[in-house]
């Protein structure tokens, strides 16, 4: 009897054609060095000297940004220890809109010195406690390098929402944050509600026109539609306006029947009875004081015709987010079929005009009163691409303004925080008993991976930078930074970040270091990988593209 017939141990309980990885080589390091192979993509776009990615997705669609988030959603990560530092980085993303690279960077190298424990003979339980220890006290030192006076700010106040803001959009767009700093902020103050932690995000809105440069981009106050006015009237001040999703069109008038007609005279009728339908919907719609008719699908010849009798506006937004949009603007109720609006379904606006912006015609759309206020920002570049990133760096800043309304204190930037964190995290690793005090240790070295990218990206000499940060913080000053535009004082490119100015929201970084420690145990607890075999069939058909951006 053949001895390789009988299967035993795991393989007699799976299917054939399983995998199954386990124990410390296999499964956990292998788990780690994909996490690595991950944070190390993230890594060199990190902070304002990041470089560039260039993504090609899918669908084709080149993306060339190093905002991380994006970067590793177009990635398709398929390794599924990867997925998970991808996914603490999306909610990281979700929750506050920035930082994603920082959570997926320091997830990879917590991983990596685990595995430095692991090789020295660490289980990964030990690294687990110990790593679970110090993330509650790095977020007891980060609660006190919190800067005093920051938790009280006035959301509306300009100067305070743009120190906020720089880092964040300085790490997407550096050199040019603080004229994106300040269209933000003014956008953001714009639509602030009465109570700021009702900030809505999505009334902040993007255009992007190609042509132009930077110092061409201005905020609107309302909407910038694409797109040119139907009709021959393309501007209406302080007008009323009337919203119909189906469309505008003959359609309404017809009948599902058959019409049998035996003389021309009868022909003739009926086709006028057509068109005296059509204008008297027209006119009541007139009749109601609306100037403007906006339409959410086709607007019919024969409508067009008396709309332009009655002097009447004529606008057609596609979109239904856009549409909707619109009617937030300007509180108006969308009418599903055409007829005459009552006086509440209508909406007010102070001026609409077709203006031309570099080549391309589009429909602005300016309302102050009205329900709620919306801003659009028109961003102005070159290319495609680079428009892309300039509006990724507007999202961060409107995304960072919604979590300062939640929560507006702040810590120092430019890798200070980090530099104290771990100062302080090697501290506390001493006065620990046991096999963990190494995990410690490593924990409080991971966060040297922030200035040592950041001095890495700017091309400066890191080991230098980080002990020279280290003496600082040792001396008492626990708000020295890298400053990467100044290499010229004596302390080379060490300096107070109070004075450069240079802060991180506190939500961002508490978010970020506890998203990325919850990461990183979820992938040492792994120490087994059992992959059934995949299905036979035909091969996975890719998802259908999405709708648009929203």
């Amino acid at each position: 009897m053949g001895f390789s017939m009988q299967p035993y141990g795991i393989q007699s309980m799976l299917k054939e054609g399983h995998k199954h990885l386990s124990g410390l080589d296999e499964a956990v390091l292998k788990n780690i060095d994909a996490c690595k192979q991950l944070s190390t993509i993230t890594r060199t776009s990190l902070g304002p000297e990041g470089m560039n990615k260039m993504v090609i997705n899918h669908l084709d669609k080149l993306f060339v940004t190093n905002d991380a988030a994006t970067i590793v959603n177009e990635l398709e990560v398929q390794h599924p220890a990867a997925k998970i530092l991808v996914l603490a980085g999306k909610a990281q993303q979700e929750e506050i809109g920035d930082g994603a690279n920082l959570t997926i960077s320091f997830a990879g190298e917590l991983l990596q010195n685990a595995e430095e424990l692991i090789r020295m003979g660490l289980h990964p339980s030990e690294i687990i406690s110990g790593y679970t220890k110090s993330i509650s006290k790095a977020i007891e030192v980060l609660g006190e390098l919190v800067e005093k006076g920051s938790e009280t700010m006035d959301v509306r106040n300009k100067e305070q929402v743009v120190t906020r803001m720089k880092a964040a959009v300085a790490s997407k767009q550096h050199g040019q944050e603080d004229i994106l700093c300040s269209l933000i902020a003014d956008a953001c103050i714009q639509v602030c509600p009465k109570n700021p932690a009702n900030f809505d995000v999505d009334n902040v809105r993007v255009s992007k026109l190609v042509g132009g440069g930077l110092h061409n981009c201005t905020i609107v106050r309302g909407m910038v539609l694409k797109g040119d006015a139907v009709g021959s009237i393309k501007r209406m001040e302080k007008a009323k306006v009337a919203v119909f999703a189906s469309g505008v069109d003959s359609s309404a008038t017809e009948t599902k029947g058959t019409v049998l007609i035996h003389s021309a005279e009868q022909l003739e009728n009926y086709s006028k009875t057509e068109e005296a339908k059509v204008e008297e919907l027209i006119k009541a719609v007139a009749d109601s004081g609306a100037k403007v008719i906006v339409s959410g699908g086709a607007v019919g010849e024969m409508a067009l015709h008396f709309c332009e009798r009655y002097k009447l506006m004529v606008l057609k937004i596609s979109s239904k987010f856009e549409l909707r949009r619109f009617c937030r603007t300007t509180g108006t109720s969308a009418l599903l079929k055409l007829s005459q609006p009552k006086p509440d379904d209508l909406g007010f606006i102070d001026s609409i005009s077709v203006e031309e912006i570099g080549g391309s015609r589009v429909t602005v759309v300016r309302s102050e009163e009205g329900g709620n206020k919306i801003a659009t920002v028109v961003l102005r570049g070159s290319t495609d691409s680079i428009l892309d990133d300039l509006e990724r760096a507007v999202d961060d800043g409107v995304n960072t303004y919604k979590a300062m309304c939640r929560d507006s204190r702040m810590v120092p930037g430019a890798a200070a925080t980090e530099i104290e964190l771990a100062r302080r995290l090697k501290e506390f690793s001493f006065k620990e008993t046991g096999l963990d005090q190494y995990a410690i240790a490593k924990f409080a070295e991971s966060f040297e991976m922030v200035p040592r990218t950041l001095a890495e990206n700017a091309g400066l000499n890191p080991m230098d930078i980080i002990s020279k940060l280290y003496e600082k913080h040792a001396s008492g000053n626990t708000k020295v930074g890298i400053d990467l535009g100044g290499g010229d004082s004596e302390d080379g490119v060490c300096k107070d970040v109070s004075t450069l100015n240079i802060w991180d929201l506190y939500v961002t970084k508490f978010f970020a270091l506890k998203y990325a420690a919850d990461a990183a145990c979820t992938v040492l607890r792994v120490d087994q990988i059992i992959m059934a075999k995949p299905a036979g069939g035909p091969g996975r058909r890719e998802q259908p593209a999405g709708m648009d951006e929203d």
